[in-house]
């Protein structure tokens, strides 16, 4: 059986090359006896994928069923796949057969497989391998004949690395992987359903069939459409039934889509735990200004001394720091305007380098008089260079920093507690 064949037997709307390799996988796995792991985001439509699946496969006369293990409480889930008995727990008031009991040579979906728990999961790959299962509160093995389809909406081999899902039991489901596309994957298709949906509702309704302008048309394509297919049904329903006009233009349909504008670009991660809340482009655009600021303040503040003491630099040089784009000032630029634009990129952290603290312009800077005598010399100050009395003066600082305490002082120091002792006897710093 051909593709168009099957899209036409089972309602599959697209042209997209992706949506028809998908097909083919599974017209191809569905009359063997493989499991098949049917991955995509929500809303594409893989539970489609199992019917197909089934109704090709020498199973097609037998049962088939659908089970959400997202939608089961973790506490029952195990009594609703495999039964229990009498008195196996509260409210077992009698025995229960589960659905890999009474869909024996049938087919069952397990949607949203990830959620399963993980005791579960040793049951089911138990199921897989050699179809022998027990019911909860029994000791006697059953045994069933059914092929299971999964299906998941997230990447599993994050499960399996985060320890929330067994790696055994993801190889033995995806014997046969089939990726079904999102609908932003193959946008040549959007309007094709969008206009199914539209004749469907207006048979529905008994209403005339939404109709769409050319650049309505194309906001509609160009959408991301994060709701996939079931997000655009639901937005070809509304149309039909809320709008008074048949004809839509681009200003109708951005009040039924409020989103079509938004950006999809990739954002910076959120950092956790940050006190105020600034995300990191947030924080290094801060940095950007504050350093500009900072840049300007010292630039003007070397120019006035060059100016007012005459000193000596190269015209050229002096134009460049007029004008605030001196070679060590443009490098720093430069540096901050590829940090940023790395930090742009998704999914991964960014180093902040740590802000420079301004020079303190309260204190007098003296320069050397090179080339002026209007200046009276300097006067030099000897220091006190005694090694004794700086060490003496690092250990009174040590010991009143730290409030006597003698442990912390020698740590802080870097020396052992008995030399502090030591060197406080010898200072006489009791």
């Amino acid at each position: 059986m051909n593709i168009q064949a099957i899209k036409q037997r089972f309602g599959i709307i697209g042209r997209s090359t992706s949506l028809d390799n998908s097909l083919s996988t599974a017209v191809r796995v569905a009359p063997t006896e493989l499991t098949v792991l049917v991955s995509g985001e929500s809303g594409v439509g893989k539970e489609a994928f199992s019917k197909i699946i089934h109704a090709l496969s020498p199973r097609k006369h037998n049962t088939s069923i659908a089970i959400n293990c997202g939608a089961i409480p973790e506490g029952t889930i195990n009594s609703e796949l495999f039964g229990h008995e009498r008195g196996a727990f509260t409210g077992a008031t009698s025995e229960r057969k589960g659905y890999f009991e009474t869909v024996n040579s049938g087919t069952i979906f397990l949607d949203e497989i990830s959620e399963m728990p993980l005791d579960t999961q040793a049951f089911l790959l138990r199921v897989l391998e050699s179809g022998e299962f027990l019911r909860v509160g029994s000791s006697k093995v059953l045994k069933t004949d059914v092929r299971v389809i999964a299906a998941t909406n997230i990447d599993l081999m994050d499960r399996v690395r985060a320890g929330k899902f067994r790696e055994d039991l993801y190889y033995r489901l995806s014997t046969v992987p089939i990726h079904v596309p999102a609908l932003r994957h193959r946008r040549e298709d959007i309007y094709m359903l969008f206009r199914k949906f539209t004749l469907d509702f207006a048979e529905k309704y008994r209403t005339d069939p939404i109709e769409l302008t050319p650049d309505a048309k194309s906001l509609l394509e160009r959408h991301n459409w994060p709701g996939n297919i079931r997000e655009l049904k639901n937005v070809a329903e509304q149309m039909s039934v809320l709008s008074e006009e048949r004809s839509i233009d681009a200003a109708v349909l951005e009040t039924f889509i409020p989103s079509v504008h938004t950006s999809r670009l990739p954002a910076l991660h959120r950092t956790q735990g940050n006190g105020d809340g600034l995300q990191e482009r947030e924080i290094l655009y801060k940095l950007l200004f504050d350093m500009k600021s900072d840049l300007n303040d010292l630039k003007s503040l070397i120019f006035e001394l060059v100016q007012n003491n005459d000193l000596q630099m190269p015209d050229r040089q002096l134009k460049q720091l007029a004008r605030g784009d001196s070679g060590p000032i443009r490098e720093i630029r430069q540096e901050l305007k590829d940090h940023l634009a790395d930090a742009t990129k998704p999914e991964e952290t960014y180093p902040i380098p740590e802000r420079q603290a301004p020079p303190d312009l309260s204190k007098p800077i003296i320069l050397p008089n090179t080339q002026s005598t209007r200046f009276s010399e300097t006067e030099e100050v000897d220091e006190n260079l005694s090694i004794e009395e700086m060490e003496k003066e690092l250990i009174g600082k040590a010991l009143n920093k730290h409030k006597g305490r003698r442990k912390d002082a020698a740590q802080d120091l870097g020396i052992s507690e008995r030399t502090l002792y030591r060197k406080i006897k010898q200072y006489e710093l009791q």
